[in-house]
Order: structure tokens, then sequence, then C-alpha cells
């Protein structure tokens, strides 16, 4: 992962020389706050791929000596059912109604994705 990590360290860092020198030349604050929004997910994704790497250490991808079968067996755990992301993405198109209907409609949206994301979160915490 540390390939990835650093791709995504050098895009966060791209949109966050580039941002600057926009907001401050050109004309449209919209693509200003674009960048800058670029730059803040690109700069989550490196966040967690160099937490991941840190982590995990090198996988056999990583590595030009790397053997397939270092890489056999079960690779993580995959939940079989889950009720929680039909709720975010419920919670998620209420919340985006709500911007257009009213105030109303996003607390509800906002209380459902706030119940999704909880779902998600808590699926699988150890109850001790």
């Amino acid at each position: 992962m540390r390939a990835e990590a650093l791709y995504f360290t050098g895009v966060a860092g791209f949109f966050a020389v580039v941002a600057p020198v926009y907001l401050r030349y050109g004309d449209d604050p919209a693509g200003g706050a674009v960048l800058v929004v670029c730059s803040l997910m690109a700069g989550l994704v490196a966040f967690f791929l160099w937490t991941q790497y840190r982590r995990r250490g090198r996988r056999p991808e990583d590595r030009r000596e790397g053997e397939i079968v270092e890489r056999a067996g079960p690779l993580d755990f995959f939940p079989p059912r889950s009720h929680a992301p039909v709720v975010t993405a419920a919670g998620t198109a209420l919340l985006g109604l709500g911007v257009v209907f009213g105030l109303w409609l996003f607390l509800i949206g906002f209380a459902v994705l706030t119940g999704g994301v909880f779902a998600f979160v808590l699926q699988y915490a150890d109850p001790d």
C-alpha cells in the first residue's frame, strides 16, 4: 500500500498547492472550493493508506519477489448481510432532497443517515 499512499499524498499535495493560487488569481470561488475539497479528500485517502501500510506492512504485491501463494487464504472479514448500506443510502437521499424541499426533510434525512452510520460502525462491535 505504500505506492498507493505515495500516489494519493502527491495528489493531495498538488491540489493543496494549486488551490491557493487559484483562489488568489481565479475569478471563480466555486473552483477554489472544489480544489480545496479535492485536496482534503485525497489527503483523507492518503491518511487511510499510510495507516494501513503502517499497521499491516508490505504486501506481497509490493515486492518484486512476492509469490502468489503468499496471498492465499482468507483476505478479510466480509459481512454476510447488512441493512446499514440501504439505511445510509436512504438517509443520504433524504438529506439531498431536504436541501431542495425544506429543513424538515433535511433533519429527517440527517437522523436516518446518522442511524445508518452508527449501524455501519457498531454492527460487529464486541459487546464486552
